[in-house]
């Protein structure tokens, strides 16, 4: 393992994989394990995972934990109001930061996405097993790295505008859909000195992240949202310059 190995949380709530048995057939060692194993996959030695579920204590992100955290991975669904505020406090203070925030699927409504977008984050929505297109329509950008121009998930969970989130800096991939909606799936945005992914494809009962090129994307995005040049900030108080301290510079 190098020493400057980008060092990645994989947070995930766990209660449909331990009451689902649809979702256990197709995520047996549970949905945070298959996203950890295709981070692993595609950046190998450049990466040191670990994995944290809601069930734990402080949802397995202590100040220690998110302190040795470079980019962190969120997925949730039927938790959000479960984690603690407290918790959402200091997921966003170190995204503020610095550290890198990958927010998956319905993680759309999470608290921290919700409070570092500052909008209802909400969408129009389908379960109805259509057919998804992953088009990549900044096929430049860092995340698209190795995705081709469009790749098919065969079964997914509908997501259509509008979707209420502030304008992307960046847009890297859109989705459209066999009932004929389209959806921003693929934006990036910075808060603070973090850098946040948002990418919807993932619903539970489908075995979305297991497709190469889902796996890919996530994976790009790790090596984009770490942000070597973050700043040793800890509180959210402004620091103080005395006066002629650019004398030094």
């Amino acid at each position: 393992m190098s020493e400057t190995a980008i060092r990645v949380t994989v947070w995930h709530e766990n209660i449909h994989d331990r009451e689902d048995p649809r979702v256990q057939k197709i995520y047996p060692n549970g949905m945070h394990q298959a996203m950890a194993d295709g981070i692993r996959e595609n950046l190998g030695d450049a990466v040191q995972v670990r994995t944290a579920t809601l069930e734990q204590p402080q949802h397995g992100l202590t100040e220690e934990v998110l302190a040795n955290t470079d980019v962190l991975t969120w997925w949730g669904h039927a938790g959000h109001q479960l984690v603690a505020d407290e918790v959402v406090d200091r997921v966003c203070q170190r995204v503020r930061t610095g550290m890198g925030l990958i927010v998956l699927h319905s993680g759309h409504l999470s608290k921290p996405f919700t409070r570092l977008m500052g909008t209802s984050c909400c969408l129009h929505w389908r379960e109805a097993d259509d057919r998804e297109v992953v088009w990549t329509v900044n096929p430049g950008h860092p995340i698209a790295r190795g995705i081709p121009q469009a790749f098919i998930i065969p079964q997914q969970e509908m997501y259509g505008e509008y979707f209420d989130i502030p304008q992307p800096d960046e847009l890297v991939f859109i989705s459209s859909f066999s009932g004929g909606e389209v959806f921003r799936g693929g934006c990036c945005f910075t808060r603070g000195q973090g850098r946040i992914f948002y990418f919807s494809p993932g619903h539970e009962t489908y075995p979305v992240y297991h497709d190469r090129n889902v796996r890919r994307v996530i994976s790009n995005a790790v090596l984009w949202a770490n942000n070597v040049a973050r700043q040793p900030y800890t509180t959210t108080e402004c620091p103080k310059s005395p006066r002629g301290w650019f004398e030094n510079l």
